[in-house]
């Protein structure tokens, strides 16, 4: 496994990594698939269980399928907030709605769950971890869940036993558009110092 292309600087990863909802569809080779892997299983995790187990799609048909049922479960989730429609949707929403209407020509999926019902604070870090390396290589990424409506079908589809929970579904492309900052509220108003509510010095 040749590490040494996740030579990028932590800190460019982290500071030009962004949600990518847009990929071309050029395939992703395997072993880039499995450096991300390999990357995503080096993250901290509860007692050191290992927990985390990764599901990846590849293959036409079978992301053809999960397109639909993602679709779905994203109308679902919408329904849930009170919309209906495209027309209703806010505009922070078209990107989203852009990709569940697209997810089923994107390159590669991921899904991230957890053996034995594991919990998500052991496998939020492997799922960051993929994304920084797949920003490293030049692989846009974004992190997705599903709705419980769609979970029956889902685990049918791909043969995912009860005891393993889902925790995020990840597409993975080279992005059409570029890596970049993203826009964050400034941390003076989102960290606190000893207490709530106190500021923190660089405000």
């Amino acid at each position: 496994m040749d590490h040494s292309r996740l030579s990028m600087p932590l800190g460019e990863a982290i500071f030009t990594q962004r949600s990518i909802r847009r990929f071309k569809p050029d395939p992703i080779p395997l072993e880039d698939i499995h450096l991300l892997v390999e990357a995503a299983v080096k993250a901290p995790n509860g007692g050191n269980q290992q927990v985390a187990r990764f599901l990846v799609l590849d293959d036409r048909d079978a992301i053809r399928q999960f397109g639909e049922l993602y679709r779905e479960a994203w109308w679902a989730k919408r329904r849930d907030e009170g919309f209906g429609s495209r027309d209703e949707l806010p505009r922070l929403f078209h990107p989203a709605a852009k990709l569940a209407d697209e997810m089923q020509d994107v390159p590669c999926v991921v899904f991230a769950l957890a053996a034995r019902n594991g919990p998500a604070d052991s496998v939020i870090p492997a799922v960051q971890n993929l994304m920084l390396a797949a920003r490293a290589i030049g692989i846009g990424s974004v992190p997705t869940t599903l709705h419980p409506t769609v979970m029956p079908r889902f685990r049918d589809l791909f043969d995912i036993p009860a005891d393993a929970a889902f925790h995020f579904c990840v597409p993975l492309g080279y992005p059409q558009g570029n890596f970049g900052p993203n826009v964050r509220r400034p941390t003076s108003e989102t960290t606190y110092l000893n207490r709530w509510g106190a500021a923190v010095p660089w405000g």
